[in-house]
């Protein structure tokens, strides 16, 4: 489809077209130009009744003559703006090697789950001197829509790894990634694990362990609360109380009892039991017996 300025031929061909009736659309094709660009042209001047092709072709002659000159886009310094995100130089390395892991640092992020566009924020932000970029900022670093940086920045700031920061004097907040950033995202991480853990073992003591459900659901319990466990070192809250209980328990009994009996005696479900099982058999160093320690109670009368 044609582009560039309509010429005097291209509007003979609309004149013509509107004293013919004919719609926009077909004197479109006819030019091989866009629909809007005849409805503007015709609009412009006049109207479809009173449109005549050499009073648009002079109008439009007239426009571009006295056409103010454009003004210069003002340099981010001159509008008060915070540094460009591109300011690499300064600080050492050649700005074309660090755009070049940027974009090597953001496939990672990509490859790792990240949507496309977080992930590109997320890689300029961290690599920024500062530490921090504007809306506008990362629009022009990122050539992406306002829209599609504001869609990020939620789904980034879902995620605890950035922060906004308003400053005094400024329009635009500014997003940054703060020195306890990893931290934040760790613990959220950590948080969502033990609350899968949760969810599963809920569903394993509605279900029953005796259920191909149940027992599902046991078996991600376990993973998630393992995951848990390494992430942050104690056992999720109540779980090393269960342990000990079961303990007491089972010393109390002075005899062996199956999962099935311990939870009757204490009114839990079997899960919780299992879950106990599991804490006082080896999931925290406190509750362990070494092997010798083992084989003693063994042999003892």
């Amino acid at each position: 489809m044609g582009g560039g300025r309509l010429t005097a031929e291209d509007r003979r061909i609309i004149e013509a077209g509107l004293s013919e009736g004919s719609a926009y659309a077909a004197i479109a094709r006819r030019l091989g130009r866009a629909t809007s660009s005849v409805s503007r042209e015709v609009a412009r001047n006049g109207g479809p009744g009173a449109y005549r092709a050499e009073h648009a072709d002079r109008a439009d002659a007239w426009r571009r003559r006295n056409r103010p000159p454009r003004p210069a886009a003002p340099r981010p310094a001159d509008a008060g703006a915070a540094p460009d995100l591109d300011a690499y130089a300064p600080y050492g390395p050649d700005p074309d090697a660090v755009h070049a892991y940027v974009d090597k640092f953001a496939g990672l992020l990509i490859s790792v789950g990240l949507p496309r566009t977080a992930a590109r924020v997320l890689a300029c932000l961290v690599t920024a001197p500062s530490g921090a970029g504007t809306s506008a900022e990362l629009t022009r670093r990122l050539k992406v829509s306002p829209a599609s940086v504001s869609k990020a920045v939620g789904y980034l700031e879902g995620l605890d790894v950035l922060t906004r920061k308003h400053e005094p004097g400024r329009r635009q907040d500014r997003y940054v990634i703060d020195e306890d950033v990893w931290l934040r995202a760790w613990l959220t991480s950590a948080h969502k694990n033990a609350a899968c853990a949760a969810a599963a073992r809920e569903g394993a003591d509605l279900f029953g362990l005796d259920t191909p459900t149940g027992a599902r659901l046991r078996t991600m319990y376990t993973f998630f609360a393992g995951i848990h466990r390494n992430m942050t070192g104690p056992p999720i809250a109540g779980a090393l109380d269960d342990a000990l209980t079961v303990l007491a328990a089972l010393f109390h009994a002075a005899r062996p009892l199956t999962t099935g009996e311990l939870a009757g005696a204490l009114g839990w479900p079997e899960s919780r039991v299992a879950t106990a099982v599991e804490e006082a058999a080896g999931s925290e160093p406190r509750l362990r017996l070494t092997p010798a320690q083992r084989a003693a109670l063994d042999g003892a009368p």
